[in-house]
């Protein structure tokens, strides 16, 4: 069952009790309906969770107020014996454990600001080879690094630059002169920084076009939403090439994450209301329906990783993940075999035709246990426990850097035993009668024993991650998207979607600067659209190295 978007409508009694009585009144205002609706779609969404028989006090909590974590100390607590080696020591005593200082609350140095503008600022007075002021009798000279002050400042999010060109008019023939306009300022009024900037607020950071516009207003600086569509709109097809040779390299990856989260698309949105309409009236007028009775919108996530290089990709629509990601491997050369698809266990997720090596997600098979660790806290923690010690192996492969082989052969060793270890418990659980398969330890067990093969690809197969958490993490995009901008209208809208979100999260994962890609591509179109694979975000820069080097050898 997918969680909706649940709105949080805050009433006292005595708002409801005058809510009450101007409906017994006359006619409720706009802002009384909402309410009310708000009020019975919660009640009806709390009832169909209290009739799945599998909804646990626990999981109606974090459906209602979130879940602040899933680590392991968090959800089972401490040992008995982790608590008493912790316990005070003795009056007067002090401990002399060292203190690891708290993360996150360092300062960023200088060099954290990459993106700032660089000033130099030479010395008012004195020179290198100056004699010295102090001394009277050696020479100053420069010293690397220089002294640095970082300032920020804040402005609007799009500046707006007004240039007034003189006039000269001859008093004679009346002819009028005016001054040109400085190099490099078009006639275009929206710069590629302004299309960059766009985009990067709505489809990166979700911001909705309408509080843009309102904080472009607040501050004089006006941009319609309406025009900001049109920028985005016009950019994307523009930068479309970008797109598709995202998608043909996507197609040749080793491992390939899928997934996809609910969306909604008020174009789609008025078909279903048709079809449902003609299902109960099949004498009115069609209009638009879907043709094959589908209902379901989505938005997949598929990220794709061969050797260092990471792609995500993101489509919306009728189609769910798998098929999503049939179409995006039909581009596959046919000299590759078959990719590691890394997924959580749905069916949908998996492509109809194309056959792929399927690894399934470890940590949704330990999300189960989590689930269920008030009522079951021992057994739990054993599980708990064990997988903790598989996904240190493998921050410790990651950290010593191993290569796919060396990384397998690591897990093949330190792993291995503690997943068979694993298998043993959970076998034995049913064949002894431990645990009643009904229950929520025993859906849990048997999710992990329906799937151990994928789950555990990572101990056969090299390079196989552990967890599908790199494509949830790119889904949050289009999740911040829903959460602020509630919808797309069209299917049009959704793609030019995709496109920015594609392109701005394969940047992060590839650590580009996505505002200067977007930038970049949306100057170098004509290039980009002639040879598009010299322009993705981890080989821009040299391409337009290449190009300046050109364009100075020309000269």
């Amino acid at each position: 069952m997918k969680t909706p978007d649940l709105t949080t409508v805050e009433l006292r009694l005595n708002e409801w009790e005058a809510i009450l009585q101007r409906a017994q009144a006359g006619p409720l205002d706009e802002k009384d309906c909402a309410k009310i609706k708000a009020v019975f779609e919660s009640y009806l969404f709390l009832t169909d969770l209290l009739e799945d028989k599998r909804t646990t006090i626990q999981r109606l909590r974090k459906l209602l107020f979130g879940s602040a974590t899933e680590k392991t100390r968090d959800v089972i607590g401490t040992k008995p014996d982790d608590a008493a080696s912790t316990a005070a020591a003795p009056d007067g005593a002090q401990s002399t454990a060292p203190t690891a200082p708290l993360p996150g609350h360092g300062r960023h140095g200088a060099d954290a600001y990459q993106g700032a503008e660089k000033i130099r600022v030479p010395h008012a007075a004195l020179h290198s080879g100056d004699p010295c002021p102090d001394c009277q009798r050696g020479k100053v000279y420069e010293v690397s690094p220089p002294g640095v002050l970082v300032r920020l400042v804040g402005q609007a999010p799009l500046q707006a630059q007004v240039y007034e060109l003189q006039k000269l008019r001859c008093h004679l023939c009346g002819k009028v002169f005016t001054a040109e306009a400085p190099k490099g300022v078009g006639s275009e009024k929206y710069d590629a920084t302004a299309a960059a900037m766009i985009a990067l607020l709505k489809y990166g950071s979700g911001l909705p076009f309408n509080r843009l516009e309102g904080l472009q207003g607040n501050l004089d600086i006006p941009l319609p939403a309406s025009t900001q569509w049109d920028i985005v709109h016009a950019t994307a097809r523009r930068i479309q090439p970008a797109y598709e040779e995202l998608i043909r390299q996507a197609a040749q990856g080793d491992i390939l994450h899928n997934d996809d989260t609910t969306i909604k698309i008020l174009e789609l949105m008025a078909q279903n209301a048709n079809q449902k309409a003609l299902a109960q009236d099949p004498s009115r007028s069609t209009g638009d329906a879907p043709a094959d009775g589908r209902r379901g919108m989505f938005t997949s996530g598929i990220v794709s990783a061969r050797g260092g290089c990471r792609i995500a990709l993101f489509f919306s629509g009728r189609q769910h993940a798998g098929e999503n990601l049939g179409d995006v491997l039909a581009r596959r050369a046919a000299e590759l075999g078959p990719p590691i698809q890394m997924c959580d266990a749905l069916s949908r997720n998996l492509p109809a035709e194309l056959k792929t090596i399927l690894a399934n997600c470890l940590a949704h098979g330990r999300r189960q246990f989590v689930d269920v660790a008030e009522r079951f806290p021992e057994e739990c923690r054993y599980v708990l426990e064990e997988l903790a010690e598989v996904y240190k192996n493998d921050a410790l492969a990651r950290e010593r850097n191993l290569s796919p082989e060396e990384r397998l052969r690591f897990h093949q060793t330190e792993s291995g035993p503690i997943m068979e270890r694993l298998q043993a418990w959970c076998l034995r659980q049913f064949a002894d009668r431990l645990v009643e398969p009904n229950s929520g330890l025993g859906e849990a067990i048997s999710y992990l024993l329906n799937h151990w093969e994928p789950l555990t690809l990572f101990l056969r197969r090299p390079g196989a991650p552990l967890d599908n958490n790199i494509c949830e993490r790119a889904l949050k995009k289009a999740i911040l998207h829903r959460k602020n901008a509630m919808f797309y209208k069209t299917l049009n809208g959704a793609h030019v979607g995709d496109v920015f979100m594609s392109l701005i999260y394969t940047c992060q994962l590839c650590r580009a600067n996505p505002f200067d890609y977007l930038t970049e591509l949306r100057r170098h179109a004509a290039q980009l659209s002639s040879n598009p694979q010299q322009w993705m975000p981890w080989n821009y820069r040299a391409t337009l190295q290449e190009l300046a080097a050109r364009s100075a050898a020309a000269r």
